[in-house]
């Protein structure tokens, strides 16, 4: 075996790896997720998780990655449908070496993770079909369109629009997709007063939120550093340590912020603002020096804890905060790369302009406003006419009373905690189940009258 031969074995080697680490990022969110929502979710939400993944594998298979990375045009890839017509199809991922089979499967990962951010927005009160059905979409259309524009030798790419790992190609198209479904499906029951002031549901789960936080931290050693594709870059180990500075700083500036606000170092607010740190700092890992990523982590930390506090009070409900951390910090991110591109990174790269820290003026950071636009403006659209039309015919939501006794029981026909509702035996009978579904309907979390206002809280469950 040569010298090449051996490059392009580590090469792929270390892609496999990166793609594992990427795909055991389902498993953070969704522990991220169940922690944060209710027990009587808690099946709901796994399954949602493990099934995005699985619709979108397929889906990006048969024509996302096509439309990503196929030969086409600007706006669009139009060849290589079911992975077919070889590396020369893919034209646009020719400068990574692995195989191409290699190269699909870390990009379907990357695929899976934008569906999955949808998620946890919406989560407690959406059909499980009517999710599927969108997680297809969204990873197989949606996602793509703008991914090409980027990544596939699109227009935004012919602009040198920067973002390394997919702050907006990624979590971005995620988080606006997670906005409109959140909006098209209204709060969750009892989540509002009368007032209209919102009123805390908390999670069930700290411990299992904190968990998948853990796993969504190491996960990200494989999303940034990985997005090299190639193991002999010297450049890994410095993209690993701008991601975890800013993933770092957002924490601990996030529980700071929550502190100074609330009076108190809530533990929601310092997870999402480690996740804050980390999509954030997405865009740029390999563009910008050591401090400026503790710099986009701090000031993440700060804006994902002002917009979890503003989209509530706009009353869009949204149970683990996606559309804050990825969507608004994915767009601070990719803005970021604008102000703190380094001019001997994107030497070294190839591609891009200095930032505005550095005398590059606006040239850099128009065209990440403009990819930042471009990209919400389509997700935006294309996430109404998916989510409206699925409305308008299957149904977005469950029914009142299905949503107030858990998604796991009239969703699923089984409760995620048997014992939390049948009692410590967590013995399975028509009678035990048909007891604990009256319980949840009458008074686990409101009751609701004729007209679906709801007149009484509770905070079990």
């Amino acid at each position: 075996m040569d010298v090449n031969e051996l490059k392009i074995a580590a090469d792929t080697m270390w892609t496999l790896l990166a793609a594992f680490l990427v795909f055991f990022m389902q498993a953070g969110f969704a522990l991220v997720e169940t922690g944060f929502t209710r027990q009587k979710n808690a099946a709901n939400i796994v399954m949602k998780n493990l099934m995005d993944f699985g619709m979108s594998s397929l889906a990006f298979w048969a024509v996302g990655f096509a439309i990503m990375f196929g030969v086409g045009n600007a706006l669009v890839g139009t060849s290589g449908w079911f992975l077919s017509g070889g590396e020369s199809t893919f034209e646009s991922l020719a400068w990574a070496t692995p195989p191409l089979t290699t190269k699909w499967l870390f990009q379907a990962v990357f695929a899976g993770t934008a569906a999955t951010i949808v998620s946890g927005a919406m989560a407690e009160r959406t059909k499980f079909s009517t999710y599927l059905v969108a997680s297809a979409l969204i990873s197989g259309i949606v996602y793509p369109i703008s991914g090409h524009w980027i990544w596939g030798g699109g227009w935004l790419a012919e602009k040198q629009f920067l973002d390394f790992a997919g702050s907006t190609v990624v979590h971005s198209v995620g988080g606006w997709a997670a906005l409109i479904g959140a909006l098209l499906l209204g709060p969750r029951i009892g989540k509002y007063g009368k007032d209209g002031k919102p009123r805390a549901i908390p999670g069930h789960s700290m411990p299992l939120a904190f968990l998948g936080v853990f796993i969504l931290w190491f996960g990200w050693f494989g999303f940034n550093p990985g997005s090299t594709m190639g193991a002999s870059i010297p450049s890994i180990g410095d993209i690993a340590v701008t991601t975890n500075l800013a993933a770092a700083a957002g924490a601990i500036v996030a529980m700071l912020t929550a502190w100074i606000r609330f009076g108190k170092p809530d533990a929601g607010m310092t997870g999402n603002g480690a996740l804050a740190g980390l999509v954030a700092i997405t865009a740029g890992c390999a563009f910008v020096e050591n401090w400026a990523a503790v710099v986009i982590g701090v000031v993440a930390g700060i804006v994902v804890v002002g917009s979890v506090i503003f989209f509530d009070r706009l009353k869009i409900d949204d149970p683990v905060g996606a559309i804050s951390v990825h969507g608004v910090c994915g767009a601070l991110g990719t803005l970021a790369v604008g102000v703190f591109a380094s001019p001997r990174l994107v030497e070294a790269a190839g591609v891009g302009r200095p930032g505005l820290m550095y005398g590059g003026g606006l040239a850099q950071l128009g065209v990440q406003a403009l990819g930042v636009v471009a990209v919400f403006a389509w997700v935006a659209v294309a996430s109404l006419i998916i989510f409206g039309a699925i409305k308008l015919t299957i149904g977005l939501r469950v029914k009142p009373e299905e949503e107030m006794e858990g998604l796991d029981i009239g969703e699923h026909g089984m409760f995620g905690y048997p014992e939390a509702f049948l009692g410590t035996t967590g013995i399975s009978s028509p009678e035990t189940v048909a007891r604990a579904r009256e319980e949840l309907r009458a008074g686990t979390d409101a009751a609701v009258s004729a007209n679906g206002e709801v007149v009484t809280t509770s905070s079990h469950a």
